[in-house]
């Protein structure tokens, strides 16, 4: 921020907060020892107080030092101002969740459209034709990795633990079905491997959970 903005800011909010309390620039003028002349001076950008007469003044008005220092647009004494700034910065929130539950959409579309066209395409041969259809199992693990990627790449790690859950179990699933159909053999047994595999996904993120409540409540503290 320049000089010059940071003047017109402070200036403009000791004119507001005056108002509010109801004095002239002499009556500030005289509870600070300082002439009106000087006060107009800092109302009109020309010049600026030092750091004790801003604590003075932020005493006075019953404030901090950093509400005179703020964009005026943003005092309470200009709830429209703050009222359309936020409307606007919820409506660029909103905007943007849409846009990523658009894209999450169109990279699961596609990666089921790839499953598809590979079971089209190996529905046309002889060899593949009963194995064709194991391709919608892989899907579902390929599937939880593209939203995985995503989500992770927009540091948005809320459903992290499930997509990994599902990528895990996904892979195990779609291992047993085709033992299961290209050697006909229930190896069922794969399923055990899923369990610690669970617990360790459990474990990892439960890690996580305490450390940050004990952050949260030093903050609080």
């Amino acid at each position: 921020m320049d000089d010059e903005k940071l003047k017109y800011q402070i200036g403009m909010n000791i004119a507001a907060y005056r108002k509010k309390a109801g004095l002239t620039q002499a009556g500030l003028a005289e509870k600070l020892n300082y002439s009106d002349k000087a006060v107009s001076k800092w109302e009109r950008g020309e010049s600026i107080p030092d750091v004790l007469t801003l604590m003075q003044l932020a005493e006075q008005f019953d404030i901090t030092v950093q509400d005179l220092l703020v964009d005026p647009n943003e005092l309470p004494g200009n709830p429209g101002s703050l009222e359309k700034a936020m409307t606007q910065v919820s409506e660029k929130a909103l905007k943007r969740k849409a846009n990523k539950n658009v894209i999450l959409g169109l990279s699961s579309t596609l990666v089921w459209f790839v499953a598809l066209l590979i079971f089209v395409i190996f529905s046309s041969f002889d060899v593949l034709d009963p194995y064709c259809w194991l391709v919608f199992f892989y899907a579902i693990p390929a599937n939880a990795i593209v939203l995985l990627s995503l989500r992770s790449a927009w540091h948005d790690f809320r459903w992290n633990q499930g997509l990994i859950t599902i990528i895990a179990w996904g892979c195990v699933l779609s291992i047993y079905m085709t033992i299961l159909v290209i050697f006909h053999y229930n190896f069922w047994k794969i399923f055990l491997l899923g369990i610690p595999g669970q617990i360790a996904i459990f474990l990892w993120f439960r890690m996580f959970r305490p450390a940050k409540a004990s952050t949260e409540g030093k903050e609080n503290g």
